[in-house]
């Protein structure tokens, strides 16, 4: 499972509708609306690394009232809880 984490800059009148929308694409798993220099933060996680580019810079990029977005792939998840058997879903790889 490949992980990117997305600052998301958007018009600050359309936030809670760019966050909605940006949750129904397929393959971001959370968006967050926080407090900083950024006003959502998505979190993607997919099977593939093409499927990054499908999700990030075709989909979430392109949605009415995204500004900009900046993308961080994750290489390792440290927590006590085992993200990748959650997400598994009984899928063979």
């Amino acid at each position: 499972m490949l992980t990117a984490i997305v600052h998301i800059d958007c018009d600050a009148a359309r936030i809670p509708e760019v966050a909605a929308q940006i949750a129904e694409i397929e393959g971001v798993s959370e968006v967050y609306s926080v407090t900083g220099e950024v006003d959502l933060v998505a979190l993607v996680r997919v099977r593939e690394h093409d499927r990054l580019a499908d999700v990030i810079a075709d989909q979430v990029s392109k949605v009415e009232g995204v500004l900009r977005t900046q993308t961080y792939i994750a290489f390792r998840a440290y927590s006590r809880l085992d993200l990748e058997s959650a997400f598994a879903l009984g899928i063979e790889d």
